[in-house]
Protein backbone atom coordinates (compact mmCIF):
# COMPACT_ATOMS: atom_id res chain seq x y z
CA UNK A 1 0.00 0.00 0.00
CA UNK A 2 2.84 2.38 1.07
CA UNK A 3 4.76 1.45 -2.47
CA UNK A 4 1.34 2.42 -4.25
CA UNK A 5 0.34 5.65 -2.51
CA UNK A 6 4.23 6.51 -2.72
CA UNK A 7 3.71 6.52 -6.68
CA UNK A 8 0.26 8.22 -6.35
CA UNK A 9 2.14 11.66 -6.99
CA UNK A 10 4.66 10.72 -9.34
CA UNK A 11 4.28 12.16 -13.00
CA UNK A 12 3.42 8.68 -14.52
CA UNK A 13 0.18 8.01 -12.45
CA UNK A 14 -1.01 11.48 -14.30
CA UNK A 15 0.11 10.68 -17.54
CA UNK A 16 -3.30 8.01 -17.15
CA UNK A 17 -5.58 9.92 -15.03
CA UNK A 18 -5.67 13.58 -14.97
CA UNK A 19 -6.68 14.41 -19.33
CA UNK A 20 -5.41 17.36 -20.57
CA UNK A 21 -5.05 20.76 -19.14
CA UNK A 22 -8.34 23.17 -20.12
CA UNK A 23 -10.55 20.06 -20.71
CA UNK A 24 -13.46 19.77 -20.70
CA UNK A 25 -14.11 22.89 -22.54
CA UNK A 26 -17.29 23.30 -21.70
CA UNK A 27 -19.55 21.72 -19.02
CA UNK A 28 -20.37 18.14 -19.84
CA UNK A 29 -23.85 16.36 -20.38
CA UNK A 30 -21.94 13.20 -19.75
CA UNK A 31 -19.65 12.02 -17.89
CA UNK A 32 -19.21 8.25 -19.71
CA UNK A 33 -20.07 6.61 -22.75
CA UNK A 34 -21.15 3.13 -23.62
CA UNK A 35 -20.85 2.12 -27.40
CA UNK A 36 -22.96 -0.74 -28.51
CA UNK A 37 -21.34 -1.27 -32.25
CA UNK A 38 -23.40 -3.42 -34.63
CA UNK A 39 -20.87 -4.68 -37.17
CA UNK A 40 -21.68 -5.21 -40.44
CA UNK A 41 -24.33 -2.76 -41.25
CA UNK A 42 -27.25 -3.13 -39.95
CA UNK A 43 -31.11 -2.75 -42.01
CA UNK A 44 -32.65 0.42 -41.09
CA UNK A 45 -35.33 -0.60 -43.18
CA UNK A 46 -35.67 -3.56 -41.32
CA UNK A 47 -35.78 -1.88 -38.14
CA UNK A 48 -36.30 1.51 -37.73
CA UNK A 49 -37.27 3.62 -40.99
CA UNK A 50 -40.61 2.79 -41.06
CA UNK A 51 -41.95 3.50 -44.84
CA UNK A 52 -45.72 2.04 -46.03
CA UNK A 53 -44.57 2.60 -49.62
CA UNK A 54 -41.80 0.02 -49.73
CA UNK A 55 -44.55 -2.60 -49.07
CA UNK A 56 -46.89 -1.72 -52.28
CA UNK A 57 -43.61 -1.55 -54.15
CA UNK A 58 -42.24 -5.24 -52.82
CA UNK A 59 -40.95 -6.78 -56.02
CA UNK A 60 -41.19 -3.56 -58.39
CA UNK A 61 -37.79 -2.33 -60.01
CA UNK A 62 -36.70 0.65 -57.81
CA UNK A 63 -36.91 3.77 -60.26
CA UNK A 64 -33.93 5.09 -61.43
CA UNK A 65 -34.77 8.55 -60.17
CA UNK A 66 -34.11 7.29 -56.81
CA UNK A 67 -30.92 4.70 -57.42
CA UNK A 68 -29.59 7.65 -59.37
CA UNK A 69 -26.02 7.20 -60.66
CA UNK A 70 -24.10 6.76 -56.94
CA UNK A 71 -21.88 4.17 -56.88
CA UNK A 72 -22.65 0.60 -55.29
CA UNK A 73 -20.99 -2.52 -54.05
CA UNK A 74 -19.25 -4.33 -56.80
CA UNK A 75 -21.67 -7.30 -55.67
CA UNK A 76 -24.93 -5.82 -56.94
CA UNK A 77 -23.11 -3.61 -59.75
CA UNK A 78 -24.19 -6.02 -62.15
CA UNK A 79 -27.45 -7.03 -61.21
CA UNK A 80 -29.50 -6.71 -64.24
CA UNK A 81 -32.91 -5.84 -61.94
CA UNK A 82 -32.63 -4.03 -58.95
CA UNK A 83 -36.23 -4.95 -56.88
CA UNK A 84 -37.59 -3.34 -54.08
CA UNK A 85 -37.91 -5.08 -51.19
CA UNK A 86 -40.34 -4.73 -48.48
CA UNK A 87 -39.43 -4.97 -44.77
CA UNK A 88 -39.71 -8.54 -43.14
CA UNK A 89 -41.67 -7.77 -40.24
CA UNK A 90 -44.18 -5.57 -39.82
CA UNK A 91 -43.45 -2.18 -38.02
CA UNK A 92 -46.14 -0.94 -34.95
CA UNK A 93 -46.28 2.08 -32.97
CA UNK A 94 -44.71 2.22 -29.29
CA UNK A 95 -44.43 4.01 -26.44
CA UNK A 96 -45.90 8.04 -25.57
CA UNK A 97 -44.13 8.95 -28.06
CA UNK A 98 -45.59 6.96 -31.13
CA UNK A 99 -42.34 5.85 -32.41
CA UNK A 100 -42.80 3.39 -35.22
CA UNK A 101 -40.49 0.15 -34.76
CA UNK A 102 -39.97 -3.07 -35.99
CA UNK A 103 -41.82 -6.39 -34.58
CA UNK A 104 -38.18 -7.83 -34.65
CA UNK A 105 -37.41 -5.73 -31.63
CA UNK A 106 -39.93 -6.07 -28.89
CA UNK A 107 -37.95 -5.11 -26.07
CA UNK A 108 -36.23 -1.89 -27.70
CA UNK A 109 -39.42 -0.67 -28.62
CA UNK A 110 -40.47 -0.68 -24.58
CA UNK A 111 -37.31 1.76 -24.36
CA UNK A 112 -38.27 3.96 -27.33
CA UNK A 113 -39.49 6.92 -25.36
CA UNK A 114 -35.62 7.31 -23.55
CA UNK A 115 -34.23 7.21 -27.48
CA UNK A 116 -33.18 9.96 -29.82
CA UNK A 117 -32.91 7.70 -33.47
CA UNK A 118 -30.85 9.53 -35.98
CA UNK A 119 -32.34 8.39 -39.12
CA UNK A 120 -30.36 10.35 -41.82
CA UNK A 121 -26.76 9.11 -41.19
CA UNK A 122 -24.72 8.93 -43.81
CA UNK A 123 -20.83 7.72 -44.92
CA UNK A 124 -19.05 7.91 -47.60
CA UNK A 125 -17.65 4.11 -47.21
CA UNK A 126 -19.82 1.24 -49.10
CA UNK A 127 -17.38 -1.82 -47.99
CA UNK A 128 -17.11 -2.82 -44.52
CA UNK A 129 -13.37 -2.30 -43.44
CA UNK A 130 -13.37 1.39 -44.31
CA UNK A 131 -16.57 1.90 -43.15
CA UNK A 132 -16.02 0.37 -39.91
CA UNK A 133 -12.40 2.55 -39.66
CA UNK A 134 -14.24 5.73 -41.01
CA UNK A 135 -16.91 5.96 -37.77
CA UNK A 136 -14.67 4.53 -35.24
CA UNK A 137 -11.57 6.62 -36.16
CA UNK A 138 -12.57 9.31 -38.15
CA UNK A 139 -10.70 8.21 -40.89
CA UNK A 140 -11.36 5.43 -43.33
CA UNK A 141 -7.07 5.13 -43.46
CA UNK A 142 -5.85 2.83 -40.85
CA UNK A 143 -3.67 4.66 -38.19
CA UNK A 144 -5.74 6.72 -36.72
CA UNK A 145 -6.66 6.58 -32.77
CA UNK A 146 -10.45 5.74 -32.20
CA UNK A 147 -13.03 7.60 -30.31
CA UNK A 148 -12.39 5.98 -26.77
CA UNK A 149 -8.89 6.74 -27.28
CA UNK A 150 -9.20 10.52 -28.03
CA UNK A 151 -11.84 10.45 -24.97
CA UNK A 152 -9.10 8.91 -22.88
CA UNK A 153 -6.17 10.93 -23.87
CA UNK A 154 -8.51 14.21 -23.51
CA UNK A 155 -10.27 13.54 -20.53
CA UNK A 156 -8.14 10.98 -18.31
CA UNK A 157 -9.49 8.03 -16.53
CA UNK A 158 -11.60 8.83 -13.26
CA UNK A 159 -11.07 5.38 -12.08
CA UNK A 160 -7.23 4.50 -10.82
CA UNK A 161 -7.87 0.64 -11.03
CA UNK A 162 -9.29 0.06 -14.56
CA UNK A 163 -8.36 1.41 -17.89
CA UNK A 164 -10.34 4.54 -19.34
CA UNK A 165 -11.54 2.41 -22.31
CA UNK A 166 -12.40 -1.25 -22.20
CA UNK A 167 -14.07 -3.34 -25.46
CA UNK A 168 -16.06 -6.63 -25.37
CA UNK A 169 -16.38 -8.40 -28.53
CA UNK A 170 -19.36 -10.80 -29.66
CA UNK A 171 -20.30 -13.08 -32.12
CA UNK A 172 -23.60 -12.76 -33.01
CA UNK A 173 -26.48 -15.98 -34.65
CA UNK A 174 -27.11 -13.34 -37.38
CA UNK A 175 -24.65 -14.94 -39.69
CA UNK A 176 -20.93 -16.79 -38.84
CA UNK A 177 -18.22 -15.69 -38.97
CA UNK A 178 -19.67 -12.39 -40.42
CA UNK A 179 -16.68 -9.25 -40.49
CA UNK A 180 -13.49 -9.89 -38.64
CA UNK A 181 -13.11 -6.73 -35.91
CA UNK A 182 -9.35 -6.06 -35.72
CA UNK A 183 -7.76 -4.45 -32.94
CA UNK A 184 -6.65 -1.10 -34.60
CA UNK A 185 -10.25 -0.47 -34.69
CA UNK A 186 -9.57 0.81 -30.56
CA UNK A 187 -6.30 1.44 -30.91
CA UNK A 188 -4.34 4.65 -30.12
CA UNK A 189 -2.86 5.61 -33.25
CA UNK A 190 -0.39 8.43 -32.64
CA UNK A 191 -1.85 8.65 -29.45
CA UNK A 192 0.17 7.83 -26.46
CA UNK A 193 -0.47 3.89 -26.21
CA UNK A 194 -1.90 4.02 -22.92
CA UNK A 195 -4.87 5.53 -24.53
CA UNK A 196 -6.20 2.23 -26.73
CA UNK A 197 -8.69 0.29 -25.69
CA UNK A 198 -8.17 -2.84 -23.33
CA UNK A 199 -9.94 -6.00 -24.56
CA UNK A 200 -11.95 -8.09 -21.68
CA UNK A 201 -12.30 -11.68 -22.84
CA UNK A 202 -14.60 -14.09 -21.51
CA UNK A 203 -13.89 -17.05 -19.48
CA UNK A 204 -10.53 -17.59 -16.59
CA UNK A 205 -8.30 -15.14 -18.16
CA UNK A 206 -10.07 -11.64 -19.17
CA UNK A 207 -7.10 -9.48 -20.00
CA UNK A 208 -4.41 -11.39 -21.84
CA UNK A 209 -0.71 -11.45 -19.57
CA UNK A 210 -2.49 -9.90 -16.69
CA UNK A 211 -2.23 -12.88 -14.31
CA UNK A 212 1.31 -13.43 -12.68
CA UNK A 213 3.20 -17.10 -13.64
CA UNK A 214 3.72 -19.58 -11.71
CA UNK A 215 5.88 -18.62 -8.46
CA UNK A 216 5.84 -15.54 -8.43
CA UNK A 217 3.68 -13.49 -6.28
CA UNK A 218 2.23 -9.90 -5.54
CA UNK A 219 4.96 -8.39 -3.53
CA UNK A 220 7.68 -10.11 -6.20
CA UNK A 221 5.81 -8.43 -8.83
CA UNK A 222 5.63 -5.05 -6.99
CA UNK A 223 9.36 -5.03 -6.32
CA UNK A 224 10.01 -6.27 -10.06
CA UNK A 225 8.16 -2.79 -11.14
CA UNK A 226 9.59 -0.76 -9.25
CA UNK A 227 12.85 -1.82 -10.34
CA UNK A 228 11.79 -1.69 -13.74
CA UNK A 229 10.22 2.05 -13.11
CA UNK A 230 13.57 3.49 -12.04
CA UNK A 231 14.94 2.03 -15.29
CA UNK A 232 12.35 3.06 -17.23
CA UNK A 233 12.09 7.07 -15.83
CA UNK A 234 16.21 6.98 -16.07
CA UNK A 235 15.85 6.54 -19.83
CA UNK A 236 12.77 8.09 -20.01
CA UNK A 237 14.86 11.44 -19.24
CA UNK A 238 17.52 10.74 -21.77
CA UNK A 239 15.72 10.46 -24.27
CA UNK A 240 12.42 11.94 -23.75
CA UNK A 241 10.48 9.59 -24.99
CA UNK A 242 6.60 9.76 -23.95
CA UNK A 243 5.87 6.07 -25.17
CA UNK A 244 8.50 5.34 -22.12
CA UNK A 245 5.93 7.25 -19.74
CA UNK A 246 3.13 5.69 -21.50
CA UNK A 247 4.75 2.12 -20.68
CA UNK A 248 5.24 2.85 -16.90
CA UNK A 249 1.73 4.12 -16.39
CA UNK A 250 0.78 0.52 -18.51
CA UNK A 251 2.55 -1.61 -15.94
CA UNK A 252 1.10 0.10 -13.16
CA UNK A 253 -2.68 -0.39 -14.34
CA UNK A 254 -2.10 -4.11 -15.28
CA UNK A 255 -0.70 -4.33 -11.35
CA UNK A 256 -3.58 -2.35 -10.07
CA UNK A 257 -6.08 -4.56 -12.71
CA UNK A 258 -4.74 -7.62 -11.23
CA UNK A 259 -6.92 -7.20 -8.40
CA UNK A 260 -9.75 -4.70 -10.07
CA UNK A 261 -10.56 -6.78 -12.88
CA UNK A 262 -11.48 -10.17 -11.13
CA UNK A 263 -13.98 -8.41 -9.22
CA UNK A 264 -15.50 -6.56 -12.31
CA UNK A 265 -16.22 -10.04 -14.29
CA UNK A 266 -17.48 -11.93 -11.37
CA UNK A 267 -21.51 -11.73 -11.53
CA UNK A 268 -22.24 -13.83 -8.39
CA UNK A 269 -23.16 -10.90 -6.58
CA UNK A 270 -25.53 -10.15 -9.34
CA UNK A 271 -29.70 -11.21 -8.03
CA UNK A 272 -31.62 -13.12 -10.62
CA UNK A 273 -33.86 -10.73 -11.33
CA UNK A 274 -31.27 -9.05 -13.71
CA UNK A 275 -30.34 -11.49 -15.08
CA UNK A 276 -33.83 -12.10 -16.20
CA UNK A 277 -33.57 -8.45 -17.34
CA UNK A 278 -30.96 -8.52 -19.41
CA UNK A 279 -31.93 -12.33 -21.00
CA UNK A 280 -30.96 -15.94 -20.93
CA UNK A 281 -27.90 -15.34 -22.50
CA UNK A 282 -26.17 -12.58 -20.12
CA UNK A 283 -25.18 -15.96 -17.83
CA UNK A 284 -23.65 -16.96 -20.72
CA UNK A 285 -19.82 -15.15 -20.78
CA UNK A 286 -18.59 -13.85 -23.77
CA UNK A 287 -22.27 -13.34 -25.46
CA UNK A 288 -23.71 -9.93 -26.14
CA UNK A 289 -26.19 -10.00 -23.12
CA UNK A 290 -23.28 -10.59 -20.34
CA UNK A 291 -21.42 -8.05 -22.21
CA UNK A 292 -24.37 -5.21 -21.74
CA UNK A 293 -24.14 -6.76 -18.08
CA UNK A 294 -20.50 -6.44 -17.98
CA UNK A 295 -20.67 -2.43 -19.37
CA UNK A 296 -23.17 -1.96 -16.73
CA UNK A 297 -20.45 -2.93 -13.95
CA UNK A 298 -18.08 -0.79 -15.66
CA UNK A 299 -20.00 1.86 -15.66
CA UNK A 300 -20.64 1.75 -11.93
CA UNK A 301 -16.88 2.36 -11.81
CA UNK A 302 -16.75 5.42 -13.60
CA UNK A 303 -15.06 3.45 -17.04
CA UNK A 304 -14.81 6.47 -19.30
CA UNK A 305 -15.72 4.60 -22.55
CA UNK A 306 -16.79 0.66 -22.91
CA UNK A 307 -17.25 0.00 -26.32
CA UNK A 308 -19.04 -2.96 -27.49
CA UNK A 309 -18.80 -4.98 -30.79
CA UNK A 310 -20.80 -7.19 -32.33
CA UNK A 311 -20.49 -8.84 -35.06
CA UNK A 312 -22.94 -10.77 -37.48
CA UNK A 313 -25.23 -7.84 -39.11
CA UNK A 314 -23.74 -8.14 -42.86
CA UNK A 315 -27.10 -10.21 -43.98
CA UNK A 316 -26.37 -10.39 -47.89
CA UNK A 317 -28.50 -13.63 -48.06
CA UNK A 318 -31.32 -15.39 -45.66
CA UNK A 319 -32.34 -11.79 -44.67
CA UNK A 320 -35.42 -12.97 -42.89
CA UNK A 321 -33.81 -15.95 -40.86
CA UNK A 322 -30.10 -14.26 -40.25
CA UNK A 323 -31.25 -10.69 -38.90
CA UNK A 324 -33.80 -12.32 -37.00
CA UNK A 325 -31.16 -14.31 -35.31
CA UNK A 326 -29.47 -11.19 -34.74
CA UNK A 327 -31.88 -9.12 -33.45
CA UNK A 328 -32.83 -11.97 -30.92
CA UNK A 329 -29.52 -11.75 -29.96
CA UNK A 330 -29.10 -7.95 -28.94
CA UNK A 331 -32.83 -6.68 -28.59
CA UNK A 332 -33.51 -7.61 -24.96
CA UNK A 333 -30.25 -6.93 -24.08
CA UNK A 334 -29.43 -3.86 -25.65
CA UNK A 335 -32.86 -2.58 -23.94
CA UNK A 336 -32.21 -3.95 -20.71
CA UNK A 337 -28.87 -2.09 -20.21
CA UNK A 338 -30.68 1.57 -21.23
CA UNK A 339 -33.59 0.68 -18.55
CA UNK A 340 -31.40 -0.44 -15.89
CA UNK A 341 -29.25 2.35 -16.05
CA UNK A 342 -32.04 4.78 -15.95
CA UNK A 343 -33.02 2.90 -12.58
CA UNK A 344 -29.94 3.23 -11.17
CA UNK A 345 -29.97 7.11 -11.75
CA UNK A 346 -26.82 6.39 -14.26
CA UNK A 347 -28.28 7.32 -17.74
CA UNK A 348 -28.52 11.08 -17.13
CA UNK A 349 -24.84 11.18 -17.41
CA UNK A 350 -24.21 8.26 -19.34
CA UNK A 351 -24.67 8.54 -22.91
CA UNK A 352 -25.41 4.92 -24.96
CA UNK A 353 -25.02 4.58 -28.25
CA UNK A 354 -26.47 1.97 -30.86
CA UNK A 355 -25.69 1.52 -34.80
CA UNK A 356 -23.19 0.06 -37.31
CA UNK A 357 -21.06 1.36 -39.86
CA UNK A 358 -23.84 1.99 -43.08
CA UNK A 359 -27.49 0.62 -43.81
CA UNK A 360 -28.36 -1.73 -45.95
CA UNK A 361 -30.30 -1.52 -49.86
CA UNK A 362 -34.16 -1.23 -50.55
CA UNK A 363 -33.29 -3.66 -53.67
CA UNK A 364 -33.18 -7.12 -53.06
CA UNK A 365 -29.17 -8.75 -53.45
CA UNK A 366 -30.40 -11.65 -55.33
CA UNK A 367 -33.87 -13.05 -54.87
CA UNK A 368 -36.24 -11.14 -53.20
CA UNK A 369 -35.65 -11.82 -49.41
CA UNK A 370 -32.50 -13.00 -49.76
CA UNK A 371 -30.32 -10.41 -48.91
CA UNK A 372 -29.93 -6.66 -48.28
CA UNK A 373 -26.50 -5.12 -50.38
CA UNK A 374 -24.53 -2.29 -48.19
CA UNK A 375 -25.86 1.71 -48.08
CA UNK A 376 -24.02 4.23 -47.28
CA UNK A 377 -26.32 6.93 -48.44
CA UNK A 378 -28.53 6.38 -45.36
CA UNK A 379 -28.98 4.63 -42.16
CA UNK A 380 -29.88 4.96 -38.16
CA UNK A 381 -28.54 5.74 -35.08
CA UNK A 382 -29.96 5.81 -31.71
CA UNK A 383 -28.55 7.27 -28.68
CA UNK A 384 -29.99 7.83 -25.13
CA UNK A 385 -29.24 9.00 -21.70
CA UNK A 386 -26.36 11.78 -21.28
CA UNK A 387 -27.90 14.62 -22.76
CA UNK A 388 -29.79 13.90 -25.24
CA UNK A 389 -33.35 14.58 -25.68
CA UNK A 390 -35.66 11.88 -25.43
CA UNK A 391 -38.24 10.13 -26.91
CA UNK A 392 -37.39 12.28 -30.73
CA UNK A 393 -36.74 11.59 -33.87
CA UNK A 394 -34.00 13.67 -35.88
CA UNK A 395 -33.55 13.40 -39.85
CA UNK A 396 -35.63 12.14 -42.68
CA UNK A 397 -34.94 9.37 -45.55
CA UNK A 398 -37.44 9.41 -48.97
CA UNK A 399 -39.70 7.01 -49.27
CA UNK A 400 -37.37 3.96 -50.38
CA UNK A 401 -35.04 5.07 -47.35
CA UNK A 402 -32.69 5.14 -49.78
CA UNK A 403 -31.48 8.73 -49.74
CA UNK A 404 -31.52 11.62 -47.35
CA UNK A 405 -34.58 13.91 -47.16
CA UNK A 406 -33.26 16.26 -44.81
CA UNK A 407 -31.43 15.59 -40.97
CA UNK A 408 -28.15 14.77 -42.91
CA UNK A 409 -26.13 13.73 -39.72
CA UNK A 410 -23.02 12.75 -41.57
CA UNK A 411 -19.90 9.93 -39.44
CA UNK A 412 -18.26 13.57 -38.45
CA UNK A 413 -21.05 14.90 -37.27
CA UNK A 414 -22.24 12.32 -35.01
CA UNK A 415 -18.24 12.26 -33.33
CA UNK A 416 -18.73 15.55 -32.91
CA UNK A 417 -22.08 15.35 -31.16
CA UNK A 418 -20.59 12.57 -29.07
CA UNK A 419 -17.59 14.77 -28.30
CA UNK A 420 -19.84 17.70 -27.37
CA UNK A 421 -22.02 15.66 -25.08
CA UNK A 422 -18.68 15.28 -23.17
CA UNK A 423 -18.08 18.54 -22.75
CA UNK A 424 -15.24 18.76 -26.13
CA UNK A 425 -15.04 20.93 -28.57
CA UNK A 426 -14.33 18.60 -31.28
CA UNK A 427 -12.31 21.33 -33.05
CA UNK A 428 -10.33 22.06 -30.13
CA UNK A 429 -9.14 18.59 -29.27
CA UNK A 430 -6.31 17.98 -31.72
CA UNK A 431 -2.91 16.17 -31.50
CA UNK A 432 0.24 17.07 -33.91
CA UNK A 433 1.24 13.98 -36.28
CA UNK A 434 2.97 14.04 -39.67
CA UNK A 435 2.92 18.09 -39.50
CA UNK A 436 -0.88 18.15 -39.06
CA UNK A 437 -2.93 18.76 -36.22
CA UNK A 438 -5.02 15.31 -36.37
CA UNK A 439 -8.78 15.79 -34.71
CA UNK A 440 -11.20 12.91 -34.60
CA UNK A 441 -13.58 15.15 -36.82
CA UNK A 442 -10.76 15.51 -39.33
CA UNK A 443 -10.42 18.32 -41.61
CA UNK A 444 -13.29 18.75 -43.42
CA UNK A 445 -16.70 20.64 -41.58
CA UNK A 446 -18.34 18.91 -39.39
CA UNK A 447 -21.11 19.97 -36.93
CA UNK A 448 -22.49 19.31 -33.81
CA UNK A 449 -26.32 17.99 -34.09
CA UNK A 450 -27.95 20.48 -31.65
CA UNK A 451 -31.50 19.60 -32.21
CA UNK A 452 -30.90 16.50 -30.09
CA UNK A 453 -28.99 17.73 -27.40
CA UNK A 454 -31.52 18.26 -24.27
Amino acid sequence: MATLLGREGQATEAVHSSGLQGLPHHKPKARRVIYLFQSGGPSHIDLWDYKPNLTTMHGKPLPDSVKGTQRVTGMTAGQKQFLTNAPVKPFQQHGECGRWVSDLLPHTAKVVDELAILKAVHTEAINHDPGITFINTGNQQIGHPSLGAWLSYGLGSENQDLPGYMVLISQGTGKNPGQPIFSRLWGSGYLPSEHQGVRLRPGTNPVLHLSNPSGIDAGMRRGQLDDLAILNERHAQLTGDPEIEARIAQYEMAYRMQTSVPGLTDLSDEPDEVFEMYGPDSRKPGTYAANCLLARRMIERDVRCIQLFHRGWDQHNSLVTHLGNQCRDTDQASAALVADLKQRGLLDDTLVIWGGEFGRTAYSQGGLNSGRDHHGRCFSVWMAGGGVKAGIEYGETDDYCYNVAEGAVHVRDLNATILDLLGIDHQQLSFKFQGLEQRLTGVEPARVVQEILA
